[in-house]
């Protein structure tokens, strides 16, 4: 398999990672959907590429993901799931296995990596072959570390196993030593530049993309099937991600009781999946919680949403909700943006900076239970700001965040890269 235009190394380490992950399963979700999205798009525009991942649980070896990608998977710490939590004690070995492997192509024009244990991998694999290394870090530990002492107040134990400190000092070596970054949002990009000493020029800002073929706006009347054929009712809030506390489903469901104040029939739809005994435990809090507030009743919980089925989930929500304590930007808000629902946005998040508020999307504070119910009964409440936010949602988030434009802006960065370690090494000095 030969690329016109070069080859590509993608390194994503953790999760399920498959040419139809399964999100909801542990640390599988928009991450993993970005690097399989993109991937697909880098070989449509003429480029070989292989996306690195672990193998374990007895999964194949290399998938095809299209003409021009496909996944390989490499073993390293056995054979069991590992949380990315845990990665740091493994990476040493992924590189040596990678390096050895027959698998791969050995001929990479550069690599790209995606969060920080692909990070620290993949600069040690760009330096052994000598070539330029771009990375993606998704999620920032000096940012999820302050999010998550909010947390602490509430549960003490909210933060055990993130080895933070750790992680954010390799995060700080991986962001010195590779040869520029692609930060997701706004916000993200001001970070590595105040808490990680980042230099304005070795970041580039290039949001998550979407599918545009699949997340559509459908007409009113198929809509009203679509509620029917799911139980939807026409004032439910949608919210659908993995269960875990910074994703801020409890603070949700502790805005119900003022939301019903406003719209008296409002309920809300929880896809939330569990895929541990401590995820079934945080449910059961969750659930607990809304028994205490005498909400129960109004609150629908559904397991994991097959992704297939996902576009219509959104089309059926009068609204949907993105009630994160921490987000560092929020792909299911695009998507449901892109299908029409009006959709309230945390303030805690890169994603919120991007938006026009009343316009494209709301956005409140959703550790403020009023406020963010307030905020999420409006386009309810209102049925012009609602068509508002569905029209003109559906269009920024097509026009902004297709996944062909996403791919073209980041191989522009790779090209510059790869020409830069072409050159003769004293018109590299000189260009420096």
């Amino acid at each position: 398999m030969t690329g016109t235009r070069g080859s590509i190394l993608m390194l994503s380490l953790h999760g399920y990672v498959a040419a139809k992950p399964e999100l909801g399963m542990p640390d599988t979700g928009g991450q993993v959907t970005f690097v399989i999205e993109l991937a697909r798009r880098f070989a449509r525009l003429g480029y070989q590429v292989d996306v690195v991942t672990r193998q374990f649980e007895g999964q194949r070896a290399i998938e095809r993901l299209n003409d021009g990608s496909r996944i390989l998977r490499i073993p390293f710490g056995g054979r069991e799931f590992i949380r990315k939590e845990d990665m740091h004690d493994h990476l040493t070995e992924f590189v040596s296995n990678f390096l050895l492997s027959k698998r791969t192509t050995r001929d990479y024009d550069v690599v790209n990596s995606h969060y920080w244990d692909a990070g620290w991998a993949g600069q040690r694999i760009a330096e052994e072959l000598g070539i330029p290394h771009v990375h993606t870090p998704h999620s920032l530990g000096k940012w999820k570390r302050t999010d998550m002492r909010s947390i602490k107040d509430q549960d003490p134990e909210a933060d055990d196993g993130y080895r933070f400190d750790e992680r954010i000092q390799r995060e700080f070596l991986i962001y010195r030593s590779c040869d520029h970054l692609i930060a997701t949002s706004y916000q993200q990009a001001e970070i590595l530049r105040e808490s990680y000493d980042m230099r304005e020029q070795q970041i580039t800002m290039i949001p998550p993309g979407i599918d545009e073929s699949r997340f559509t706006p459908i007409p009113s009347e198929d809509m009203r099937k679509v509620r029917r054929r799911l139980k939807f009712r026409q004032h439910d809030v949608y919210a659908v991600g993995r269960a875990a506390t910074n994703k801020g489903y409890d603070l949700l469901i502790e805005s119900l009781p003022a939301l019903r104040e406003i719209v008296p029939d409002a309920r809300i739809q929880l896809a939330v999946g569990a895929n541990s005994p401590a995820d079934e435990r945080l449910i059961a809090d969750w659930q607990t919680r809304a028994k205490a507030l005498g909400v129960e009743d109004q609150v629908i919980w559904r397991n994991y949403i097959p992704d297939e089925k996902m576009p219509d989930y959104y089309r059926a929500a009068a609204v949907f909700a993105l009630c994160s304590r921490y987000e560092p930007f929020g792909m299911t808000a695009i998507e449901a943006m892109a299908c029409g629902t009006p959709t309230v946005v945390t303030t805690n998040g890169g994603l919120r900076e991007m938006l026009n508020f009343g316009t494209q999307a709301l956005y409140a504070d959703p550790t403020n239970p009023r406020e963010f119910a307030a905020i999420l009964g409006m386009p309810i409440r209102y049925p012009e700001l609602a068509a508002k936010l569905s029209s003109e949602g559906s269009r920024f988030a097509r026009r902004q965040f297709g996944w062909t434009g996403i791919a073209k802006r980041t191989a522009e960065i790779f090209e510059h890269f790869r020409g830069a370690y072409t050159q003769p090494e004293d018109a590299v000095l000189s260009a420096v």
